[in-house]
């Protein structure tokens, strides 16, 4: 069975999936995030064979995650830097972070996202912006809107309709505390690296 591309789908998971949903394009990004923006830089972290990174970075430059941007004319060299849609997928990141440590930790955790001023442990969560609470099932879930074609609506038939946001309310600040049946993990400092 050939691929047909996500990109016509209605579902934003899997338009997202067209752009970032090879493993080697989320780890080229998470290298992006730490400072490397040189093919070789990339290719020597992630031990990659040329012609698939090519292939990668091309893709990411052409979804507009990152810009390509010369740096030597003779010979010609590239980096390979975070565009704002790009700088977007950090938190995506981070909660991918979260859950790896979680569900999934070798010997422990070996990485964490920290406080950069403190470099105090901190506990990624998706948090409503309108209410501040922290989103969690069952108390959130997903839901079409009007503009959903009928396709999506049917998939999602046994979501709830969304209704149109209500004015902003004095929004609540979100902690762990706010969040019971949630893991709170030990919070040390770690050390930050540029």
């Amino acid at each position: 069975m050939q691929h047909k591309g996500f990109d016509k789908m209605p579902c934003p998971i899997a338009r997202s999936l067209e752009h970032v949903g090879e493993w080697w394009s989320i780890l080229i990004l998470r290298d992006a995030f730490k400072g490397l923006s040189r093919f070789d830089q990339f290719q020597k972290s992630l031990g990659i064979a040329p012609n698939m990174l090519t292939r990668r970075l091309d893709t990411l430059v052409d979804s507009g995650l990152l810009e390509r941007r010369l740096y030597s004319e003779k010979p010609p060299r590239y980096e390979y830097l975070l565009t704002p849609r790009g700088q977007d997928f950090r938190p995506v990141l981070w909660t991918l972070v979260a859950w790896g440590n979680k569900h999934f930790p070798p010997e422990g955790q070996t990485i964490v996202v920290v406080d950069a001023e403190t470099g105090e442990q901190a506990d990624p969560v998706l948090v409503d912006s309108r209410s501040g609470r922290v989103l969690r099932g069952p108390e959130f879930k997903v839901a079409t809107v009007p503009a959903a074609g009928a396709r999506i609506q049917h998939s999602t038939r046994a979501q709830t309709p969304a209704r149109p946001p209500t004015p902003t309310r004095e929004r609540a600040t979100a902690t762990n505390s706010d969040a019971p049946n949630t893991r709170r993990p030990k919070h040390t400092k770690a050390r930050i690296s540029s």
